[in-house]
């Protein structure tokens, strides 16, 4: 980065492929966990790929947007998709694992099971 306009640039450019809650009545919302412990365990990746994704598809049924500590931090990085009441929790996520849930989740309207904190304890519970 060379320039506060090219800074500016970078931001405006996330800015725009970043959707905020503003306009995601009625949407999925995917809630990427971005406080200090999501950040350290890798939650930026996870959030770009998401926009990505949804960009890329362009999806206009979702909506990803940041958050803070969601309060199980020793499953991040934790992603939360609400659609209307429901809510499914997707945990240890990472980058790779993006591109089925979107696939499967978002599009397809199927939770990817073994992703969620459910099959998480329950493998831990064997």
């Amino acid at each position: 980065m060379k320039s506060l306009r090219e800074l500016q640039a970078i931001r405006n450019k996330m800015k725009a492929s970043v959707n905020t809650r503003d306009g995601a009545e009625g949407k999925m919302r995917i809630l990427v966990g971005m406080a200090t412990c999501g950040i350290a365990a890798g939650a930026r990746p996870v959030l770009n790929a998401f926009t990505e994704e949804l960009a890329a598809r362009e999806i206009t049924h979702a909506v990803v947007s940041q958050t803070g500590c969601i309060g199980i931090c020793q499953y991040e990085p934790v992603v939360e998709i609400y659609e209307g009441d429901t809510k499914t929790t997707y945990v240890k996520m990472d980058a790779e694992k993006v591109a089925r849930v979107v696939s499967e989740h978002v599009i397809g309207k199927k939770p990817v099971t073994e992703f969620t904190i459910g099959a998480l304890k329950d493998a831990v519970a064997e």
